[in-house]
């Protein structure tokens, strides 16, 4: 089984967005141990379907992802991606919609912080400009986010990122079409591991909740461990069509 998996905090709070410094230890321990390769994305793809290999993405960019994540994932030779918000990195992530979510006011990481994580093979991708509900904007409210972002993070780092996620996962005909104009990959919510064919616009990912203790028990890619996110996957389609 091959998959994509969703973090974005490193801490204590046992927020939505949270996963704690114990866990993230033991979730990358349990995958060294279940022998599942940690690749970048973009081999991920190139992988057959019967492989058990992950690519793993941190969105928002928040500081504790160099402090606490880095240090674990150095451990064992791995990099990963970060998504950051490009008009709000070196602040924190008071942006649209997040006290809805749940989500603790964080620090987030600075272009300093970014740059060395890039110099040891992390990719740097965009979670647009200031993390609003692209479906929402008009069109040059979207080109700022998708494209302004880009250019941000290029003029900061050198480099043109060609990855993106939607922030809330939030994504339409409309928004996947702008995006794929700007970036080569884009990573949705939508939560499932990968198929044999995908659109490079619309990636689904695994939450990093989904390897909780009781969950690892059935083992990477097993029929418990895919039936077990298939459901949850229903769930939040059916909360998903009630919300108004």
């Amino acid at each position: 089984m091959r998959a994509i998996l969703t973090y974005h905090s490193i801490d204590d709070s046992r927020s939505a967005i949270s996963v704690t410094p114990l866990a993230f230890k033991q979730q990358i321990e349990w995958l060294a141990r279940q022998e599942v390769r940690v690749v970048p994305l973009n081999v991920l793809l190139t992988l057959p379907d019967h492989t058990r290999a992950v690519a793993l993405t941190f969105d928002d960019g928040i500081a504790n992802v160099a402090t606490l994540a880095l240090p674990i994932l150095a451990e064992h030779g791995i990099t990963a991606t970060v998504f950051v918000v490009s008009r709000q990195v070196g602040k924190d992530n008071r942006w649209e919609a997040r006290s809805r979510h749940r989500a603790p006011l964080l620090p987030l990481l600075n272009w300093e912080q970014l740059g060395s994580l890039f110099s040891r093979g992390w990719t740097i991708g965009s979670h647009s400009r200031s993390h609003r509900h692209l479906p929402s904007c008009s069109a040059q409210q979207l080109d700022d986010e998708v494209e302004g972002a880009a250019d941000d993070i290029t003029a900061a780092l050198g480099a043109r990122p060609a990855w993106f996620a939607y922030p809330y996962g939030a994504v339409d005909g409309r928004v996947a079409a702008r995006t794929a104009l700007v970036y080569e990959l884009a990573c949705t919510t939508d939560l499932r591991a990968l198929r044999t064919a995908e659109q490079p616009a619309l990636l689904p990912r695994i939450d990093a909740w989904y390897l909780q203790a009781w969950v690892r028990k059935l083992g990477w890619g097993s029929p418990g461990f895919r039936a077990i996110v298939g459901a949850r996957r229903l769930v939040r389609a059916a909360s998903a069509a009630l919300r108004p």
